[in-house]
């Protein structure tokens, strides 16, 4: 069934509101017509509504409520901390975590990005990268759209520490602390905030590491193997989401 998202404001008491380009999406690509059946998503509450369209008009669906859909997130919120990589790996990145359940992606300045954005592209940059998470979300079937915030600094990452359970950083030149040590010491919470830090192409400074260390990250190796930083973010998903969500 096709997933839409909307927001609060778009939702009423026993009406949705479809505006914008999914407007001619519906109308166009995909033929719907009144009495045809949608299935909506508030992306900033969650919820999930089965819905049967009774108005189409040029610029807007009007969607009766026919019930609410009973679903849920993880349990696990990770949020990817992302030293900026060339643009074709940030969206791959980007697609394929949400695809896999990431909480939301923040790009990381860090000294060895090729990448550097100025204010003016760095907006540009946010505006189709969440367009990018919009459509893998609804891909997915997720029923929150994970959002991509702005850039911080590498040094911003410690100031958020309270918000996670656990920070873990991936370092090729860490030999004996592998994630499976950091993921038991988390077995068994029932609600866990995780953030996972992931240098670019040039990888992370031994500085920035050691720094992360000194305030509380816990720095892992995900063995023997050197992953590019597009391999790094889908194969730490995939462990988190296996280790913990069973």
């Amino acid at each position: 069934m096709p997933r839409f998202f909307v927001k609060s404001e778009q939702v009423a008491q026993d009406t949705i509101y479809i505006v914008g380009e999914d407007v001619k999406h519906i109308k166009n690509v995909l033929r719907k017509q009144v009495g045809d059946i949608l299935e909506i998503c508030n992306q900033e509450t969650g919820k999930t509504y089965k819905t049967e369209i009774f108005e189409i008009s040029e610029s807007r669906i009007e969607n009766k409520i026919i019930e609410e859909i009973l679903t849920s997130e993880d349990r696990v919120k990770v949020d990817i901390y992302q030293g900026l990589p060339k643009a074709d790996k940030m969206e791959l990145i980007i697609q394929k975590s949400i695809e896999l359940g990431v909480n939301a992606i923040i790009p990381v300045e860090m000294k060895r990005c090729v990448v550097k954005l100025d204010s003016k592209s760095e907006s540009k940059k946010i505006e189709r990268w969440q367009k990018i998470a919009e459509s893998a979300a609804k891909q997915s079937g997720r029923n929150i759209v994970p959002q991509i915030r702005h850039t911080i600094r590498i040094q911003d990452i410690v100031k958020l520490k309270d918000s996670y359970d656990s920070i873990i950083v991936c370092y090729e030149n860490e030999k004996d602390n592998y994630i499976k040590n950091e993921l038991l010491k988390l077995k068994g919470k029932q609600e866990l905030g995780i953030a996972i830090v992931i240098g670019p192409e040039g990888g992370l400074e031994e500085a920035d590491v050691e720094y992360l260390k000194q305030n509380g990250a816990a720095i892992v190796t995900l063995g023997d193997r050197i992953l590019r930083t597009e391999t790094v973010a889908l194969n730490l998903l995939s462990i988190i989401m296996y280790e913990l969500e069973n």
